[in-house]
């Protein structure tokens, strides 16, 4: 028998049975074995609780959660816009005080240091909501704030959420003249320069800072007593002075731009500036079309409802109408707690429970997984995005991460929907082959010239931009990356492409210079290292590589060596601020099973390492059948905003679960039996995928 009619007579085995419950029985295989019978009793469990959570449509959505800076920024937006929901306030105060560490203050991730300025932001939305500054908490959060430097240390951007509010002069801020609009492409900066979740928050930024809004509570419910000085005397250089460089004159530089553009700003012709603000209007109107808001992440989308009603738009004008509902639709309400989602995550939550479920033994065939796949084909996006600033030629067809964001598709979400729709067999279908291949063709057509891809624009690299001072968050822009390099290689290898392919050679070329000398890769949008590493191993596995190549056994004892004395694996995100952590924490669901299927890419299916990791997923369900994980393991920004993926406890360790028990059997996983079929016909693609840096 050959492997690929082994995979449909192992799928027949796995599939529902007369007398067991629904959901991948495989009792005929070893009925008397315990492990194996606990093996099954956890896939059954977890595999029918993630199809319980179908939406009846197709799709799943889980929730998706940042720190409190989301909720309490979405408190202060109702105050600018006037649409105070108390009720809701009071609800999300109490979702705040919930997540306040003991020392006072507010972190970015679960279990994680006090941040000042997320400190700062809870500070000031629960005292806008009614907690007397006399409360405990309260004080505890003050003395917290003043021990770290004050409301001073502040980011910028939660500065400029001060200046909007009136709790420091809008002096205080970077300067950020909306002239930016008329800058050329070839300029130091320009919006093609910058990543897509920065553009989207700058225009509209720039349309507030024309106008300097200023919304003025009463007095009482300022937060000068978190400042160490007067904040309404604060000038631009007392908040800026510690921003000097004794290493970096690269940033000297920009700081020095800074002031000189603070000092010119006011000379700009009025001309000038109501052409670059009607230009500043347009684009960030043009960005609103569709339900999701623009860009569909909760800081654009606030800044963009705030800068129309700054600029006079009428309650019942489209794009803030749109705007608005987009915000709300973000609101999770729970009994007495409520939170602002940063965004939502449904075609990510769909495209890896589809991988899951086929991969843990659900017939590609069954309804439900067609019910998905098609909803999957139904939010594909054929818009021209801002991605073809750099590839005017190049056709769409990816995906994005939420329900919309045309403009947006990006290249992990689209390598690993591809990734789903090969397990479900889609390509088999003609009306959908095409399909795939044009998402296909847009991945490859978004390859950089290093070799690697980032997430939603072509050779986003200029690093030095994170050296203005608007950007202290150090994330404004998208370089290649080593895990979204890795899915590349990974649905290209499922598609049949080899190493003879160029775009595989140059990215191989990528992942090798990017492993760091302990044998990890980095992660950039997952917590971290364990992160980056599953993902270079399991494209490594698809693609064949052998197992004994040194860097690849490399990799291989570095996981072994991160595993915890339970068996299960975890990775901090303070692993972004202090890479001693690499690789280090405590045991998580989620990055256990990364681990696993990292392992299991490169044959590591025997070892005491991979077992003990297993019998760890086994050892830790829940009554539900599934796992908590309270810890945060996805990443916004590094070091700045986390993500907790409240999914990822659900399909992740499914899919380790049933990809061992596969190999186990000697049935072949999704990716083997691909490759051992053949490359996949999906018919001549357009002539961009022999794309630009051939």
């Amino acid at each position: 028998m050959n492997e690929h009619a082994q995979t449909a007579a192992g799928l027949n085995l796995l599939k529902t049975d007369a007398v067991a419950p629904e959901f991948l029985r495989e009792a005929a295989v070893h009925p008397l074995r315990s492990a194996v019978s606990e093996l099954t009793a956890t896939i059954n469990r977890a595999g029918d609780a993630l199809l319980l959570r179908q939406d009846a449509t197709g799709y799943w959505r889980f929730d998706l959660e940042a720190d409190t800076t989301i909720p309490a920024e979405y408190i202060l937006f109702q105050h600018f816009i006037g649409t105070v929901n108390h009720g809701r306030h009071l609800r999300m105060a109490e979702y705040i005080r919930g997540r306040q560490l003991p020392s006072g203050a507010w972190p970015l991730y679960e279990a994680g240091p006090g941040n000042v300025s997320a400190t700062v932001k809870a500070y000031f939305a629960l005292k806008v909501t009614g907690d007397p500054p006399s409360a405990p908490h309260m004080q505890c959060a003050r003395e917290w704030i003043l021990r770290n430097g004050g409301a001073e240390a502040s980011n910028v951007f939660t500065r400029i959420l001060l200046a909007t509010f009136g709790q420091v002069p809008w002096h205080t801020v970077p300067a950020m003249p909306v002239e930016m609009m008329l800058l050329p492409s070839r300029f130091y900066f320009n919006l093609s320069k910058v990543s897509y979740w920065s553009r989207c928050v700058i225009v509209p930024l720039l349309v507030l800072f024309a106008h300097r809004p200023v919304h003025r509570f009463p007095a009482a419910l300022g937060i000068s007593e978190l400042f160490h000085s007067d904040p309404a005397a604060l000038k631009h250089i007392d908040t800026f002075a510690r921003g000097w460089s004794k290493k970096s004159r690269i940033k000297n530089f920009f700081i020095a731009i800074d002031r000189t553009l603070k000092f010119a700003e006011p000379l700009t012709p009025a001309f000038v500036r109501r052409y670059a603000l009607a230009k500043a209007v347009a684009w960030m109107r043009s960005h609103m079309r569709g339900e999701g808001g623009i860009g569909a992440i909760y800081p654009a989308m606030a800044n963009a409802v705030m800068a129309l009603k700054v600029i006079g738009a009428e309650a019942d004008d489209a794009d803030y109408v749109r705007g608005v509902q987009a915000i709300e639709d973000l609101v999770l309400e729970q009994g007495e707690q409520a939170y602002c989602q940063p965004c939502v995550s449904p075609i990510w939550d769909t495209c890896l429970s589809i991988n899951a479920l086929t991969e843990a033994g659900l017939a590609p065939s069954d309804a439900r997984i067609r019910s998905a796949v098609q909803w999957l084909f139904d939010k594909q996006i054929f818009v021209r995005g801002d991605w073809t600033d750099k590839a005017p030629d190049l056709d769409s067809g990816g995906w994005a991460f939420q329900f919309e964001n045309d403009f947006y598709p990006d290249v992990d979400d689209t390598s690993m929907v591809l990734m789903a729709l090969l397990r479900a067999r889609a390509h088999e279908d003609p009306d959908h082959r095409h399909r795939i291949a044009m998402a296909v063709n847009w991945v490859l057509g978004m390859q950089n010239r290093d070799g690697g891809w980032g997430a939603f624009d072509i050779d986003n690299s200029n690093e030095y931009l994170n050296n203005i001072p608007f950007a202290d968050h150090g994330a404004l822009v998208d370089p290649s990356t080593s895990d979204l390099t890795a899915r590349c290689i990974e649905v290209l290898a499922m598609l049949g492409y080899d190493k003879s392919f160029p775009p595989i050679a140059r990215a191989l070329e990528f992942l090798r210079r990017e492993q760091e000398p302990s044998g990890a890769w980095y992660g950039r949008w997952g917590v971290n290292y364990i992160y980056g590493t599953w993902s270079v191993l399991c494209a490594l596995g698809a693609l064949g590589e052998e197992p004994s190549e040194p860097y690849i056994r490399k990799a291989v004892q570095w996981v072994r060596d991160r595993q915890n004395p339970d068996g299960g694996w975890g990775e901090s995100c303070n692993t972004y601020d202090d890479r001693s952590l690499e690789g280090r924490g405590v045991s998580t669901a989620s990055q256990t099973a990364w681990a696993l299927l990292g392992l299991l890419a490169v044959d590591e299916v025997g070892s005491e390492t991979v077992e003990r990791g297993v019998q760890y997923l086994l050892r830790t369900r829940n009554h539900e059948g599934t796992w908590n994980e309270p810890e945060f393991t996805g990443t916004g920004f590094p070091r700045v905003f986390y993500l907790r993926y409240h999914g990822y406890c659900h399909y992740f360790p499914l899919w380790a679960l049933g990809a061992y028990r596969r190999i186990r059997h000697g049935l072949p996983t999704a990716q083997s039996a691909m490759r051992a079929a053949g490359p996949v016909n999906l018919g001549p693609l357009p002539a961009m995928h022999k794309y630009r840096y051939a």
